[in-house]
């Protein structure tokens, strides 16, 4: 069996955004060169998540408006983690959608269904975040 291991890194310039990384992944399989096995992609942050869903920009939308109306950011001072941060919302925001992505690798490609795609959502950027992508495999 083989193993890869590889760094993504992302800068959001907002305090959250939403970036579809499933060609980076892709491009980690085929540097690999295991065309079977799993994949695995997860945040090395605790403010932010890797999850697969549909690439629609109203259900982006959605999200960030959902993800509001449960953990709004502000008033900071509604938090108690609120000190010397103001990231509470983010970190609550990270444990509503999750944090990683487990993918089977089937034939050297992503094995999705219909629609199905790789996104990591930032919740408190403005900062440099790595996110491992771990392949094991054949």
């Amino acid at each position: 069996m083989k193993s890869y291991r590889k760094e993504l890194h992302f800068n959001i310039p907002s305090r959250r955004g939403l970036v579809n990384i499933t060609r980076q992944v892709q491009a980690c399989i085929d540097e690999s060169g295991i065309k079977e096995g799993l994949v695995l992609v997860n945040p090395m942050h605790i403010t932010a998540s890797v999850f697969i869903n549909d690439d629609e920009g109203g259900l982006h939308r959605d999200y960030e408006t959902w993800l509001e109306k449960l953990a709004p950011e502000k008033p900071y001072s509604q938090y108690h983690h609120n000190g010397f941060e103001d990231n509470a919302d983010a970190h609550l925001k990270r444990t509503v959608m999750g944090r990683e992505s487990v993918v089977a690798v089937t034939r050297g490609r992503l094995d999705f269904g219909t629609w199905e795609q790789l996104f990591y959502f930032e919740f408190d950027g403005k900062r440099d975040k790595r996110v491992l992508v771990k392949i094991i495999g054949e």
